[in-house]
């Protein structure tokens, strides 16, 4: 099993993305990347903790190649803008990778780079060490599951599902 680290916006977005896909085992939306301990939704979201918002995504590379949630990454959000995803606008929705290793670090660089082709503005994805994980409260966890009908999910993510599902139906379940 592998686990990356990866922030493109909020993170209720990629963990409805990635909880769809064949041979990952784990989503857990949490923090990290800032300067306090134990940080919580309210303190993060307001810009003041240093984190951003992440999801550490454990899957079996037999099943799904590395390079597909790499790709899947840079397809669901726009790692060209600086701090912003849309209508979230802060340093917590920052375009990040956070490496464990240098073996990592070389794979997140190489998915990059194959990105750059697809985006004609230059990538602002920051590829950083990982320092502490904090999970997100448990309201956090599997948001898009738990509240359908919540406007953020109508609005934002159904329109990245649907996206999603024309360019990686084949890696993905029901």
């Amino acid at each position: 099993m592998k686990t990356y680290v990866l922030g493109g916006g909020c993170f209720w977005c990629l963990d409805a993305l990635y909880r769809k896909v064949r041979g990952v085992t784990d989503v857990v939306s949490g923090y990290t990347g800032g300067a306090v301990d134990n940080p919580d939704y309210d303190s993060v979201s307001a810009g003041i903790t240093g984190h951003a918002e992440v999801v550490a995504v454990t899957f079996d590379e037999d099943m799904i190649p590395p390079e597909v949630i790499l790709d899947m990454f840079f397809s669901q959000h726009d790692p060209t803008t600086l701090n912003q995803q849309g209508y979230d606008v802060g340093t917590q929705y920052r375009s990040s990778m956070f490496y464990r290793d240098e073996d990592q670090r070389k794979e997140f660089e190489a998915a990059l780079e194959r990105a750059r082709e697809n985006w004609k503005d230059p990538i602002v994805t920051e590829i950083v060490p990982l320092p502490r994980f904090y999970p997100a409260e448990d309201f956090h966890q599997d948001f898009y599951a738990k509240h359908p009908g919540q406007g953020y999910c109508q609005v934002i993510i159904n329109p990245k599902l649907a996206k999603a599902r024309k360019y990686y139906s084949e890696w993905l379940q029901d």
